[in-house]
Parts: structure tokens; C-alpha cells; sequence
């Protein structure tokens, strides 16, 4: 039986792999895309060090079991956060699409390799 600790720790590194593989495109929205990706790991990650317990209260009380409610805090303000900075990066590439006319990430695509001199010398 899989335990709860490796199930989670998968799933932070997919997301983090994921994130990081979007990060590596050439576009815009794939970019955005791998920023939440990796934020969401974030969230994930915090979330874990306060040690899940399954029916265990989030605040102090007699019982022994109980679960921390700082990385339950931290990770609702991340998702706020996250949600804020998110709108902020689409909101900047859909500005450099209208400015450059391309949604690459460099602005340069194939119309530097139609302008590029060597071309014109090898045929």
C-alpha cells in the first residue's frame, strides 16, 4: 500500500517537473502555465510540513494530535497571492503579444530566421 507521504511527495515532484519542462517552451501561455504549476507545488510542499493528520483539530486542545495551522495559513495566502500575481503575468503577455505581434517569449521567431543573411550565402 502506498503511503501518504510518497503519494504527496510524487505529486510535488510531477508538478514541479511539469512546471519547469512549461517554463523551458518557447511561448507565452505555456510560460504561465509552468509559473502556476510551480506555485501550486509550493502550496502543496508548505502544506505538507505541517505534518497531515486525518481528523486531528487545527488548534490546541487536550488531545495529542493535532495539526499545525501556520502552512494551513501560509497556503491560503499563497493561493491569494498566486491568483494576484498569475492575472498580473497574463495580463503582461497579452501585452507583449499586441506590442510585438508574437506570443514567443523573446519576441524573436521566424521573422529573424527569414531575415538572416547566412541563409542567402549557403544556396
Amino acid at each position: 500500500m502506498i503511503s501518504l507521504e510518497l503519494l504527496l511527495a510524487s505529486a510535488i515532484g510531477l508538478l514541479v517537473a511539469t512546471g519547469v519542462y512549461l517554463l523551458l517552451r518557447a511561448r507565452t501561455f505555456p510560460v504561465v502555465l509552468g509559473l502556476a504549476m510551480i506555485g501550486y507545488a509550493v502550496n502543496l510542499f508548505l502544506f505538507a510540513t505541517g505534518r497531515i493528520q486525518v481528523n486531528a483539530p487545527a488548534i490546541l486542545t487536550q488531545t495529542t494530535r493535532v495539526t499545525d495551522p501556520l502552512p494551513q495559513a501560509l497556503v491560503l495566502t499563497a493561493i491569494v497571492i498566486g491568483f494576484a500575481t498569475t492575472a498580473f503575468i497574463v495580463q503582461l503577455a497579452l501585452r507583449s503579444r499586441y506590442e510585438s505581434g508574437t506570443d514567443h517569449v523573446d519576441s524573436k521567431e521566424l521573422t529573424e530566421l527569414a531575415d538572416d543573411p547566412s541563409e542567402d550565402k549557403a544556396s
